[in-house]
Formats: structure tokens, sequence, C-alpha cells
């Protein structure tokens, strides 16, 4: 199992390949694979690079991220003008429709409410929001629509995990309740974790994921 020192060292080493991010401006802290970020970046696009660099570290098992986003004058916005460019960005560059999205803009932090067909529109509406300039925070609240269930979801999900070279199936167990999908088991890395969620999600008929998936050990 790798030390806290390593994971720490190689966490930092990643961030200096991040453009435009000063060495000074994260704090990394390391607790039983658990790493702990802080500090302040002036854009929200910085600090959504600074979690994806950490999800590619080894011996990574959860991430506590405390960082600030402290944007320069000339990016500022007021509320309103955060929420009409939201609504604008949603509207015209993603897949979410945007007369089921309630939007909440409150000191440049992003509420995003209301209900989609699939998750990839959930997720599409947060992603074109992260480029807005003025945006400090994203909060995506927006759930799948209730479908009723195949009967046959369960099976799906396993052929689904079975195809896919990226995830191990036999280590993950798989359970249903309604339109719930609850994950249990190992996987070997972050990437691994998002891609089995991401298979889960593209199966017809899920609305709600309760992940309990934990990161194997590196030996």
């Amino acid at each position: 199992m790798k030390k806290d020192a390593e994971i720490q060292k190689n966490v930092i080493e990643e961030l200096k390949t991040i453009p435009l991010l000063k060495a000074n401006e994260i704090g990394v802290a390391v607790k039983n694979g658990v790493v702990t970020l802080s500090g302040t970046v002036d854009s929200y696009p910085k600090k959504i690079r600074v979690e994806k660099a950490v999800k590619k570290i080894g011996g990574v098992k959860g991430i506590a991220e405390d960082i600030a986003v402290n944007l320069s004058e000339k990016h500022q916005k007021t509320d309103s003008e955060i929420a009409q460019m939201v609504i604008n960005a949603i509207e015209w560059h993603s897949a979410a429709q945007i007369d089921k999205i309630n939007i909440l803009v409150e000191d440049g932090c992003v509420t995003l409410d209301g209900t989609t067909d699939w998750d990839f529109q959930r997720k599409s509406a947060s992603k074109v929001v992260e480029t807005i300039v003025g945006v400090k925070r994203i909060t995506n609240n927006i759930k799948i629509a209730q479908r009723p269930a195949p009967t046959d979801i369960k099976t799906k999900i396993q052929a689904a995990f079975v195809r896919n070279a990226r995830i191990d199936a036999d280590k993950i167990n798989i359970q249903t309740d309604g339109n719930k999908v609850i994950l249990s088991g190992k996987v070997n890395c972050w990437s691994e974790l998002e891609e089995a969620e991401h298979s889960v999600w593209s199966t017809p008929g899920v609305s709600s994921i309760e992940n309990k998936l934990e990161l194997e050990d590196d030996f």
C-alpha cells in the first residue's frame, strides 16, 4: 500500500503539470490515503483541473476539497449577469432542457435544480456552466426523472460491466431497489469507479445510484 508521504509527493508533482497553476496556490495534506486540498485559485475551471489531477494518482482513496475561488476584479460579475449567462449556456450549449431546470445564483455560487431524462443531460448542464466567467462554485441537484423500473435492470448493468474493458466486473456487486442502483465492492482506481457509475447511468430506468465502491489498496 502506498504511504501517505508518497501519495502527497505524487499529487504535488501532478499539480505542477497544470498550466498557470502556481506552486503556492494549493496546499496538499494526506492521511490514510485521503487527500485534503486547500488554497485559493483565480478561476473555477482551474479548481476543476486540480480535482481531476488528484484523481489520477494511485493510492488516493478520497478527496476533501476546500479550494476557494477568488476572482480578479475584471472577472467578477453580478449574480443577475451570471444567472442570465447560465440560462443561455444551458439552453444553447447543453443537452438539458432549460424549461426543466431551476437556477439559483448567490454570491457567484450556482445551484441547479430540476429534472432531466438522462444522466448525460444532468452532467451536460454542469459542464457548460463551469466555463462561465464569474462562477465560483456549482452545486448540481438535478435529478433523473422517475420511470418504471425494468425487471432486468441488474442483468443489463452486469452485461455492460462485462463488456467494458476498463471495469473488473467480478469485483463489483450490484443491488437494485426499484429505480435505485447500489454498487459495492472494490475498484482499482478513480477512473474505474467513474466508469462503473457511467455504465449504470447509461442503463434505462436508473434514477439514482448509491455508490459504496472502495478503492483497492496498491500492493
